[in-house]
Parts: structure tokens; C-alpha cells; sequence
């Protein structure tokens, strides 16, 4: 039966996205003074840039703020000014710099399944800013383990889970991201709860995930999470028919 559930960060327990696609709004308007930016296709050419780039500065603001750099100087053929240069990294300390505001029931949604289960939090980008946002959230006290990593995939989770002692079946991951949060548990044999969010990144949206999944459950926000885990838990738990 279920022993483990697991939390990410950005989206599920705080704020995120939104601060980002600000960034991504007004890199777009500082670009506009040097070319037509609906021909250039700028977040189009900023989503592969920061594709390219993920393997060398990792997710985050940090590596965000590398990537608008260096696809301004692509797309202006190098012809952008050094003090827009500035804006572009003005812009990436607005988004390190942003307030961490909860989701609406959050705590009280982790606080109930903490009663019930062990709670880890995992989320992905860069190790400060993740501190920080932790630090600031509150929530800190309510898990048994906070792990920052570069990456969640099949090999995080199985590291993680190896820690603690437990067979996949024995974790579910609660998140909004089916590409970074579920896809890789259902992969090792553990469960999911997807909780979307309103807005997010591109790239979270490629997922291999066929919609019909057996161990996913998906609900509309926070108040929906220690039903979601009772479920999951009650499958876990029903002894298998001979």
C-alpha cells in the first residue's frame, strides 16, 4: 500500500509559471524595437534556445535569462543594444526576486495527507531559488524530506524511493506537470495525482502519457488532493484476486 506521497513545487504548491510568461511578454515588447517579431517567431525561437541549453545551466530563471540573451543577439543578428541587453537581465532578477504565494488550500491539503501518509517535497531548477521559495513558502515543516534536483526522471524517483526503503507501487506523486511529475512515476510502477495548472511552460506539455492510465487520477485543485491520495491508497491496498 501506499507508504510515500510526494510534492512538487512550482505550480502545485506556489506560484510559478505566471512570473515567467511575464518575462517571456516583455522580452517579446524589447525585441519588437529591432525586428517584426510575429515573423521572427520569438518564443518559438526561445523554446529551442532554451532546449539547446537545459543540459548546461539546467531549469530556472538562471538559465531562462541566459537563453533570452542569447537568442536576442540571434534574432537582432546582434544588432540589440547593451542596455536592452540589461533589460533582458533585469527581467530574469524580477522572476528570482518574485513573492511566493500559495495555492489557495495548499497547506491545508498537505497537512491532511501528511495525518495519513509520510511527505516529501521534489522539485526541479536552480538549487537558490528553490531554496528561497521553500524557505518563504512556510511549508517546510510539513515534510519528511525536501529534495532539490536538476531533473525528475525515472532515475530521480528510483534514488529517492531507494532511500527511503520502498518499492515504487508504494509512491505517488502529486504535481502538475505530467511530463516532470507523472509520466516518469507511472513509468517505475508508482501512482499519480495531476493537478493542472492554468498556464505551462511548452515543454512541460510533450508527455508520452496516453490519457487512459490506470494509476492516474486528476483533480481540479488543492481541495481535491487527500480525496485523490484516499483513492489511491484503497487500490493499493485491496488484496489481489487469486
Amino acid at each position: 500500500m501506499l507508504q510515500l506521497i510526494g510534492f512538487d513545487g512550482d505550480d502545485t504548491l506556489w506560484h510559478s509559471e505566471g512570473y515567467y510568461q511575464a518575462a517571456g511578454a516583455e522580452f517579446t515588447a524589447i525585441l519588437a524595437r529591432y525586428v517584426d517579431v510575429t515573423d521572427c517567431r520569438v518564443q518559438e525561437s526561445m523554446l529551442g534556445t532554451e532546449r539547446r541549453n537545459l543540459k548546461l545551466f539546467g531549469y530556472g530563471a538562471k538559465g531562462m535569462t541566459l537563453s533570452m540573451v542569447e537568442t536576442a543577439i540571434a534574432i537582432t543578428e546582434a544588432r540589440i543594444e547593451a542596455r536592452d541587453i540589461h533589460r533582458i537581465v533585469e527581467l530574469g532578477k524580477t522572476v528570482l526576486d518574485h513573492p511566493v504565494e500559495l495555492l489557495p488550500g495548499i497547506r491545508e491539503a498537505v497537512e491532511a495527507v501528511a495525518v495519513t501518509h509520510a511527505v516529501v517535497l521534489i522539485t526541479k531548477g536552480d538549487l537558490f531559488h528553490q531554496e528561497r521559495k521553500v524557505a518563504q513558502s512556510g511549508l517546510a515543516d510539513l515534510f519528511r524530506r525536501i529534495e532539490i534536483v536538476s531533473e525528475k526522471n525515472e532515475a530521480t524517483y528510483r534514488r529517492v524511493l531507494a532511500e527511503f526503503g520502498l518499492a515504487s507501487g508504494q509512491f505517488a506523486m502529486v504535481g502538475n506537470s505530467l511530463r516532470s511529475d507523472i509520466e516518469p512515476v507511472l513509468a517505475i510502477g508508482g501512482w499519480g495525482v495531476h493537478m493542472p495548472y492554468h498556464v505551462t511552460w511548452a515543454h512541460e506539455l510533450e508527455t508520452g502519457l496516453s490519457g487512459q492510465e490506470q494509476r492516474l487520477v486528476t483533480i481540479e485543485g488543492p481541495a481535491g488532493i487527500p480525496d485523490a491520495v484516499a483513492r489511491l491508497h484503497a487500490l493499493t491496498a485491496a488484496p489481489v484476486a487469486a
